[in-house]
């Protein structure tokens, strides 16, 4: 009787051992997966724990054209390990591990805390790119991350390859504690999770809305208005104003007019610009005199300086017998017309490819370009009318000349005798 009874504990003991031997090697306990979501306002940023591995999967919202995104580990730029992916042309993906010594452009890092690699199952390359990676876990419950998007492609499979200024950036933080699935990664563009962000809905309204205007960004705005108010406005209205006062207005009247609006009026509204320009780039990080818009700038606000020395040296130091126009006068006038010219090209550039190019905002307004080239087309006009008054004012100056003249031989024969 005890051996039969011990028989069947012992048979419904393997039984049931066997029983769950099988059932944990055909069908093994579904890990729990954590991990945690949230959006920017053009990027949204998932991260998925899955043991020893944890994915981060970096997804448009739409709104922006995507050149690149990142996210780095820490809450600053400065020293935070960073990972930077791109799609290049042939559908291929780049992945740059980075780090910045201060907000500058980051430069490649040759030796991660953690080595990421690109993971292509979790990637897609649409309308609205999702770029992901893997990377070794660490022992971090939440994290702070901070993240960028840049609207302008680096144009090279390169890791080291020139990075334009970002768009959107800020700091987010993850909580990956939050058990998000109860199935592996690599089953979906969405890594296993089933949790949705954290943030609002891509849909909504901030998708929509442009990013709040950056410090040095509202800088340059300043630098451009002041400039162009200096050089295409008050420039041109003193070459004109002399072009048509000086043949209808005797006297002096003309020259205190010109020299009020391009020395006493322009000459504050540059400098102001110009040193705006310079702390714009000081508060971005940047490099000075790096592209050609920078280095014509400074070029032509010394053609600037040095045409206001001509014109005080024509006014101050000349004969006063003299008979005709000195050579000095025509170069003025034709180096003043080099320089608002020079004035147009800058503005033009500054607008068209330093603003997008530095701030990866796009290009500016349509209807800034509209008035750009109405506003250049009228002085060309008004100028080129204005030459016609030419031979009235040689006419005028020969007169003066020739009362002179007059004047004088009356006072040489007054005294001979």
């Amino acid at each position: 009787m005890f051996t039969r009874s011990f028989l069947l504990f012992w048979l419904s003991f393997v039984a049931v051992g066997l029983a769950e031997f099988a059932d944990s090697e055909l069908y093994p306990r579904q890990q729990s997966i954590t991990g945690d979501s949230t959006c920017g306002t053009f990027v949204c940023v998932k991260g998925t724990v899955n043991g020893s591995t944890t994915s981060y999967v970096l997804s448009s919202r739409g709104g922006q054209k995507v050149g690149w995104m990142a996210i780095g580990y820490g809450n600053q730029m400065t020293n935070t390990p960073m990972v930077i992916m791109w799609m290049n042309s042939d559908g291929t993906a780049t992945l740059s591990q980075r780090k910045a010594p201060d907000e500058v452009m980051p430069t490649v890092d040759s030796n991660p805390p953690r080595k990421a690699t690109f993971d292509p199952t979790l990637s897609l390359s649409v309308s609205n790119p999702t770029l992901a990676f893997n990377i070794p876990s660490n022992n971090d419950k939440t994290q702070q991350l901070i993240y960028a998007l840049g609207t302008t492609n680096p144009g090279s499979s390169k890791d080291d390859a020139t990075l334009i200024q970002h768009l959107d950036y800020g700091i987010i933080k993850l909580d990956l504690t939050k058990v998000v699935s109860a199935t592996p990664t690599g089953t979906g563009t969405n890594g296993g999770a089933t949790q949705g962000p954290t943030s609002s809905d891509p849909s909504d309204s901030s998708s929509s809305h442009s990013i709040p205007l950056l410090p040095y960004q509202r800088m340059i705005i300043a630098h451009a208005v002041f400039c162009g108010l200096g050089f295409l406005i008050f420039l041109p209205a003193g070459a004109l104003l002399a072009r048509y006062m000086r043949t209808f207005v005797p006297g002096p009247i003309w020259f205190r007019t010109h020299a009020i609006l391009q020395f006493a009026i322009a000459g504050p509204m540059i400098i102001i610009g110009i040193i705006l320009g310079i702390s714009a780039v000081n508060s971005a990080h940047a490099r000075h005199l790096n592209d050609a818009h920078k280095r014509w700038g400074i070029a032509i606000f010394v053609l600037y300086l040095a045409q206001c020395g001509l014109g005080a040296f024509i006014h101050w130091v000349k004969k006063q017998n003299r008979v005709k126009r000195p050579p000095q006068n025509y170069i003025h006038a034709v180096f003043g017309l080099a320089i608002i010219a020079f004035s147009g090209y800058q503005v033009n550039s500054g607008y068209s490819h330093e603003w997008p190019t530095t701030t990866g905002r796009g290009p500016a307004p349509p209807g800034v370009n509209i008035f750009f080239w109405i506003w250049i087309v009228i002085l060309a006009v008004a100028y080129t009318a204005g030459l016609a008054l030419l031979p009235k004012q040689y006419r005028q100056e020969r007169e003066v000349v020739h009362n002179r003249m007059t004047d004088y031989d009356m006072k040489e024969s007054t005294s001979r005798r």
